[in-house]
């Protein structure tokens, strides 16, 4: 097998048992290890301790190796020190990609499976991308509408519940204790108070002062996305609010 895919399947912890074996037939695999191993010592809260120069001279020696020139040992560990850091922060460093928007600002963006997601004023997504790939799951505060692409289970965290899908258009509203959560096209399942609710294409689910009620919507896509504001029943001080908004805009 190419050495350089199975180095990064190695490093992304990710070989078969196929690969395993061929892995550590290679000629370096110890010394991969080895490098692997020294720099899980380099972060912040753990203080490596180094030999002298006295004690590594005195192994040296026990080797009993008279043509070991020791400049060429000391250039060989400097390299391996520095590489080991360097693979250190790059395994050890999670990808943390945060979008968020201000008032009266939306924002579209593309995740790393070219799902989309349009955010809605006064809102944030955060997401893992290093980890994307095994895991599709996105902390939302505030507003933001999805266009998923299919593939494996797509994940939404909000302070109330979880919404979950495969493949599908929706919008999740998590502000000023509402939690409501509208399906547009396939299917979405909303976890909430460990009951898991499943939410077909044009319908809605709406948690509001404790109180939850599933409801039917005809509409293809959210309102705010064309800079409209619809309401029904709603309190006139919530109705001004909304309109303070859009004259903003």
């Amino acid at each position: 097998m190419d050495k350089e895919y199975l180095l990064k399947r190695w490093l992304d912890n990710d070989l078969s048992e196929e690969e395993v074996n061929a892995f550590k037939a290679l000629e370096d695999a110890d010394l991969y290890e080895e490098i692997i191993h020294e720099a899980k010592r380099f972060n912040g809260d753990i203080h490596a301790k180094v030999s002298t120069i006295d004690v590594l001279e005195n192994r040296l020696q026990s080797k009993k190796e008279p043509s070991l020139n020791w400049m060429k040992i000391v250039t060989r560990f400097a390299a391996v020190f520095v590489l080991a850091f360097a693979l250190f922060m790059l395994l050890d460093k999670d990808d943390i990609s945060t979008f968020t928007t201000d008032y009266a600002q939306n924002k579209t963006i593309t995740l790393p499976d070219n799902s989309i997601v349009k955010l809605n004023e006064s809102s944030q997504v955060v997401y893992n991308t290093s980890n994307w790939k095994k895991e599709r799951v996105i902390e939302l505060k505030g507003e933001a509408f999805f266009d998923v692409e299919k593939g494996m289970r797509f994940d939404v965290n909000t302070e109330f519940g979880k919404v979950s899908v495969l493949g599908t258009e929706f919008n999740v509203l998590t502000r000023d204790q509402v939690f409501k959560v509208s399906c547009y096209e396939g299917l979405v399942q909303v976890t909430y108070n460990n009951k898991k609710i499943k939410l077909p294409a044009g319908s809605e689910f709406i948690l509001k002062s404790g109180k939850v009620q599933k409801t039917t919507t005809v509409v293809v896509e959210p309102y705010w996305l064309k800079n409209m504001s619809v309401f029904k029943n709603a309190l006139v001080e919530d109705v001004f609010f909304e309109l303070e908004k859009t004259v903003s805009n």
